[in-house]
């Protein structure tokens, strides 16, 4: 049986370089040390920020470097823990940052309800200061939450809260990365595969069915016989989630999710009702592919595997960077020289290892090189598409860490997916240009579909399923292994249409999605692409100004609101029409890819 490597056996060239953030472990306690005696120096600010504003910018410049520090510390920490989730140093390492960060919260709780408390005619003066020019964008965000904010006690009593917040994603990710085990299953070529989340999706995409089926039902096996811990912990994020926004006098869950980056829940709604509007054209995507693979019925299992499997390649990680810089030459050489710099050198962890981390992600640091973690397998080809995704996350990082002060250069995560799929788009755009034939456009074209539907597709029925169960619980109505299948079994018929078979095992789904845990998050990724998709088209067809507001997006950090710097880029969110428009594409690429099969 093929089985997956220990970390002490991967190559070095292979995985990231943390030296950027710290030397060593011991260079990390050295700092870590320092940090948590650091916290003592707030404590002569406690009652003094509306006094002047010399005195509110003393306290928000030693803030923003306890952050600055913290940042690096807590990014080390949980990088090492993602290597191996069963080694106890690391972990510990991450429970001695989160609890000295926990006590810093209650240290510095003080700092927002007094600068809430600051008289709005006080805080028009100290604006006009110059020694606070550098933090008037803060300060002016800050004080929207006025009305959300608690007094010194309950904010401190909040602060303390911040480890117990967190318990029921942190069990959710011991049992989906450590605890839970899948077996192996026998691919289409007599190897026997380990099944991990890593591997799940190469062998739901082996041309033998009964590998795919197997693979299917003996993953979800384990939800299954786990569902009622995992939906206790589902449920318990949830709870959180309306309590806060409870105590802190939002609307609703989504109210307060919403919030931060000023996006009406009109932008939401709008997202599902289009969605919706356009869900014949998913379904007649199904039905070519059922088609097309001459099946009687098709099943979940059937949608990953390639209509044109012929066409399936092993692509090494070489193969795949180099194809993604040459997909983004229209950004220009600077992009491109620094990304190609990153993937030769140490930017990336780039493959699977036993109790690595599932998935992907993109980690950025300010004033450090960004890294990127993946669970690169040759022989899928969208992971050539997520490192291409990920990228876009760490040049993202990259410009604004380099354009913009520390306290403006974390962009939000709305912009975020539109940094990452606009790299997709290009990287799309590039294979089919460079297509030999009818069968590979084809192919790829196959492949734009199964893109938009599950970033745009999917992810609005999972950000339907998020409001659900948050009005659920709001409402009084206890989520529940039952009602959360209940609600997600409606969702799935509906996404999927009349003809497609929903498999009992597949309302787990909702058991095992990790964005859940972060609330309201996943209509990002398919805001984003709708963005992405109407960018990409603006710098394929324009010229150096398009190419430039682009890039004047990237470098913008969050020095605007999300929605403003779309708009500076060249796109409106606000309104429903680049969600119809990426829609309206989908269904053009069904139509042609129903003439080419």
């Amino acid at each position: 049986m093929k089985k997956l490597p220990a970390r002490n056996k991967v190559s070095t060239s292979d995985t990231w370089d943390l030296s950027t953030l710290f030397a060593s472990d011991d260079e990390w306690e050295k700092s870590f040390r320092k940090w948590e005696r650091e916290i003592q120096k707030f404590k002569p600010f406690r009652g003094t920020l509306g006094k002047s504003a010399k005195k509110l910018s003393e306290c928000l410049e030693l803030d923003l470097e306890f952050d600055r520090l913290g940042e690096r510390l807590g990014a080390y920490a949980f990088l090492k823990t993602t290597e191996d989730q069963t080694n106890a140093d690391y972990q510990r390492m991450v429970g001695r940052f989160r609890s000295i960060a926990t006590k810093a919260g209650e240290a510095t709780s003080f700092i927002r309800p007094e600068i809430m408390a600051i008289p709005t005619a006080t805080m028009k003066k100290f604006l006009a200061s110059s020694s606070l020019a550098e933090y008037k964008l803060l300060l002016e965000r800050l004080r929207r939450y006025r009305k959300h904010t608690l007094g010194e006690k309950e904010e401190q009593l909040l602060a303390m809260q911040g480890e117990m917040a967190s318990a029921a994603g942190n069990i959710f990710r011991k049992l989906l990365d450590a605890d839970l085990k899948f077996g192996s299953v026998e691919d289409e070529s007599g190897n026997e595969i380990e099944l991990t989340n890593a591997t799940l999706s190469q062998l739901l995409q082996s041309p033998k069915r009964a590998v795919r089926k197997k693979a299917f039902h003996q993953f979800y096996g384990q939800f299954e016989a786990h569902e009622n811990s995992l939906a206790a912990a589902l449920a318990g994020s949830v709870q959180k989630d309306v309590y806060y926004a409870k105590v802190r006098g939002y609307s609703g869950a989504l109210d307060r999710a919403l919030f931060p980056d000023k996006v009406p829940q009109s932008v939401y709604d709008n997202l599902i009702a289009s969605v919706r509007n356009n869900l014949p054209a998913v379904h007649h995507y199904l039905e070519v592919r059922r088609r097309k693979m001459k099946l009687k019925k098709i099943h979940m299992y059937d949608t990953y595997v390639p209509l044109l499997p012929g066409l399936r390649k092993k692509t090494t990680w070489k193969q795949a960077s180099d194809t993604i810089i040459a997909a983004l030459q229209p950004l220009g050489e600077e992009y491109c020289s620094v990304l190609a710099d990153g993937f030769n050198g140490r930017w990336c962890d780039r493959y699977p290892n036993r109790n690595k981390q599932s998935g992907a992600f993109s980690y950025g640091v300010y004033q450090s090189v960004p890294f990127i973690m993946m669970n690169y397998t040759p022989e899928v080809l969208e992971d050539m598409f997520t490192l291409a995704h990920e990228a876009g996350h760490s040049m993202h990082t990259y410009l604004s860490s380099a354009n913009q002060p520390f306290q403006y250069y974390n962009y939000t995560i709305f912009v975020a997916e539109v940094a990452s799929t606009f790299n997709e788009e290009l990287l799309s755009h590039h294979l089919l240009e460079h297509a030999d034939d009818d069968k590979q456009r084809a192919f790829y074209i196959n492949r734009n579909i199964d893109a938009i539907r599950g970033t745009i597709i999917r992810q609005t029925m999972f950000a339907e399923f998020e409001k659900i169960a948050h009005e659920m619980v709001e409402a009084g109505e206890p989520l529940t292994v039952a009602s959360a299948k209940d609600a997600y079994g409606k969702l799935l018929h509906d996404y999927f249409g009349p003809d497609f078979v929903i498999d009992e095992q597949l309302q787990l789904e909702c058991l095992r999605i990790p964005h859940f845990y972060r609330a309201f998050y996943v209509y990002k990724y398919a805001t984003g692409l709708s963005a992405a998709i109407a960018l990409s088209r603006r710098v394929l067809n324009g010229g150096k100004k398009e190419v430039n507001q682009y890039l004047g997006f990237l470098k913008g950090g969050c020095s605007k609101y999300p929605l403003d710097l779309l708009k500076g880029a060249g796109v409106d969110m606000r309104k429903p029409a680049p969600v119809d428009a990426a829609l309206k594409h989908f269904g053009e690429l069904v139509a042609e890819l129903d003439q080419l099969v």
